[in-house]
């Protein structure tokens, strides 16, 4: 699958922008504040439905629009698509796929599958949990489309639990009458069931991606490993062991019931996937707070290609981009993670300084400045 023509209007710094895309690598290079990662961005957006690098959408609107549009042509295999997201910020966005009428932004999820490397991945090593599992969930997502809409779900769910707790808190704060929590039990079900199944996602898909994060990581930095991949539960240390999603469901209830008391003076759930954790260890030890800036770099680069490795085993090759990666990286891991990506179907690469990009990686060139996209 590779993208074959991107489009975008009133998209951060584009009023307009047309840029056509051939397989293999692409570069765009530019001084930084020129554009070039706003065009990646835009490609990552149509495969995730959220940037990389901000959480809301009203810093994609450009500034003194009332809404932007991202379009691209796809090819795979004979198959091409053209897939269109309009951003409405404070609105429901939208959005077509082939110019036909309305389908939900979610439909759209699949067209475009992308592994993207960025400065942030650093954080997938150094920073909190909740970092980990939106890279566990996009991942998830990528795999299989339809998870996004369990993933709605579940924060909806999450969210009508969180309400009723608040309010039963503070009722209980103010010495008011006490709640009727009857409604509590149904809640509880609901989070339990869409729980389970986003739980039995995430440990399959940690099972799989283990021995490829190990392979990946001994790649980018031969002798460095090994590493390990462990969920940690807040239904209990040893749910990676349960096999089945009616296991897993039983789980989170036991563990809701044993927190309920908690949850009510506290008014938020302490329990479920939204509270759990991707534990990344090297060489028996934690990875977060003992691997050297250095390794967490190899580790987070190797959670990216594991990444890929998978997403193209299972017939789904994703568009590799790699944005402002290489000025972040030594020589030494430079030229290995360029002889890595090389070989897929299509690579987008951003930088700054086009020396920094090892020479394996030659392709088409694009100059950006000053919002402009020229072909070089």
């Amino acid at each position: 699958m590779h993208v074959t023509h991107l489009s975008l209007a009133d998209f951060r710094s584009y009023a307009r922008a047309e840029v056509p895309l051939d397989p293999g690598v692409t570069v765009f290079v530019g001084a930084n504040g020129q554009g070039k990662t706003n065009l990646v961005e835009a490609v990552g957006y149509l495969a995730t439905l959220g940037s990389h690098r901000v959480s809301s959408d009203a810093p994609l609107v450009r500034m003194g629009a009332e809404r932007a549009v991202v379009r691209a042509a796809v090819t795979q295999g004979e198959r091409s698509q053209l897939v269109e997201l309009e951003l409405n910020p404070g609105r429901a966005n939208r959005a077509r796929i082939n110019r036909s009428s309305q389908v939900r932004p979610r439909d759209v999820l699949g067209i475009v599958r992308t592994v993207l490397f960025a400065p942030e991945d650093l954080a997938l090593v150094k920073g909190d949990p909740g970092e980990r599992r939106r890279f566990l969930d996009e991942l998830i997502t990528a795999r299989s489309p339809r998870m996004a809409g369990v993933r709605s779900d579940y924060e909806r769910v999450l969210k009508q639990r969180n309400t009723l707790l608040k309010t039963a808190a503070m009722a209980r704060r103010h010495g008011g009458r006490s709640m009727d929590l009857s409604t509590l039990d149904v809640w509880d079900q609901h989070l339990g069931q869409v729980g389970a199944e986003l739980l039995a996602q995430r440990l399959d898909l940690i099972a799989t991606l283990r021995p490829l994060t190990d392979k990946a990581y001994a790649d980018v930095a031969p002798g460095g490993g090994p590493v390990a991949l462990e969920y940690r539960s807040s239904a209990g240390a040893d749910v990676s062991s349960v096999r089945t999603r009616e296991e897993l469901y039983e789980r989170l209830m036991e563990a809701l019931a044993g927190s309920r008391k908690q949850e009510i003076e506290r008014g938020v759930t302490l329990v479920g996937p939204h509270r759990d954790d991707l534990v990344l260890g090297l060489r028996d030890m934690p990875a977060k707070g003992y691997a050297s800036h250095g390794e967490s770099w190899s580790y987070a680069l190797a959670l990216r290609l594991a990444s890929y490795e998978l997403l193209r085993a299972e017939g789904n090759e994703p568009v590799l981009v790699l944005d402002d990666v290489f000025a972040e990286l030594d020589a030494r891991r430079r030229e290995r993670l360029a002889e890595l990506v090389a070989p897929a179907e299509q690579v987008l690469v951003t930088a700054a300084v086009g020396e920094d990009i090892p020479g394996v990686l030659a392709g088409a060139r694009y100059a950006v400045t000053a919002g402009a996209v020229e072909r070089s």
